[in-house]
């Protein structure tokens, strides 16, 4: 199934995270939290580019009618392109000066989910929130700790979610037309000796993808039997996210941090913070985009 990985784009990112594949413009998105960075990268011509912010980023996507639609530091933003301009939405945690948000995805209606996590780690101090249309964002959940991962099943009855520090992967009964979840359960559970689970995708044959923060790998797993499918090695010790992008939906782009490795680890695993690729055979979900 799984061709070798990729070394897409040596970045050498701090904490690369989000990515987002436009299907239109044939275009990967993908961010550098604490670069404060979103990087670009074209897999047709090779070309790559970066956004320099002037806060932290924890994820970017794209719009239907142009631009991106991003959580920053300070809240949810509309950027315009090519001019970068930035157009403030809302904070919807003002009051909470210790928190940022981490990771976020649109859903297949163009709503844009995005969570949070202290700085410290702090537990239970993190939300989920959903940004609509008419501008709007509502808090979904709370008492999260490190807000990560997100995707549905094809049918897109079912959405699920990852805060890493329970080491679970839960599925939610989703509601596509209200946004509404319901019903939790645990999908899938992530031995400890295999990192944390971060950023996740999900595939048509309706599979999930998982990024493994300190597990140097990529995992597929069953969400209706918890089952691992498949483990893909990665040479960086801080597996980030992943999503599925290519001219048919079946290559999956993988990002990775350099954040807290010492120094013999980042000569042992120099490309930490890359941007890897791997050939999968098997056709991804789409990015959605907001709108």
């Amino acid at each position: 199934m799984v061709e070798h990985v990729e070394l897409i784009v040596d970045a050498q990112a701090e904490l690369g995270e989000g990515p987002s594949w436009d299907a239109e413009s044939k275009v990967l998105y993908w961010v550098d939290i604490l670069g404060k960075q979103i990087h670009t990268y074209e897999p047709s011509s090779g070309s790559t580019g970066i956004i320099q912010l002037d806060e932290h980023i924890g994820a970017v996507v794209p719009r239907k009618n142009g631009g991106l639609v991003a959580v920053l530091q300070s809240g949810f933003y509309f950027m315009d392109l090519p001019s970068e301009r930035l157009t403030f939405i809302e904070n919807p945690e003002e009051h909470l000066e210790n928190n940022r948000f981490n990771d976020g995805k649109c859903d297949p209606n163009g709503r844009f989910w995005a969570g949070t996590m202290a700085y410290d780690g702090a537990e239970g101090q993190a939300s989920l929130y959903c940004f609509e249309q008419g501008n709007h964002v509502k808090k979904v959940l709370d008492n999260v700790t490190i807000s990560n991962g997100i995707a549905w099943s094809p049918d897109f009855k079912t959405m699920y979610y990852i805060d890493t520090p329970t080491r679970q992967v839960v599925s939610y009964d989703y509601d596509l037309k209200t946004g509404e979840i319901s019903n939790k359960r645990i999908a899938v559970v992530i031995p400890h000796e295999m990192g944390g689970p971060d950023g996740m995708t999900s595939d048509l044959e309706g599979n999930i993808w998982i990024a493994h923060w300190g597990g140097f790998q990529v995992t597929r797993w069953n969400p209706k039997t918890g089952e691992l499918l498949v483990s893909i090695p990665i040479p960086a010790p801080q597996v980030t996210s992943c999503v599925f992008g290519g001219e048919n939906l079946d290559e999956l782009y993988i990002t990775t941090a350099r954040t807290g490795l010492d120094q013999e680890t980042l000569e042992k695993y120099p490309h930490a913070g890359g941007l890897f690729r791997v050939k999968t055979g098997i056709k991804g979900s789409d990015t959605f985009k907001f709108g």
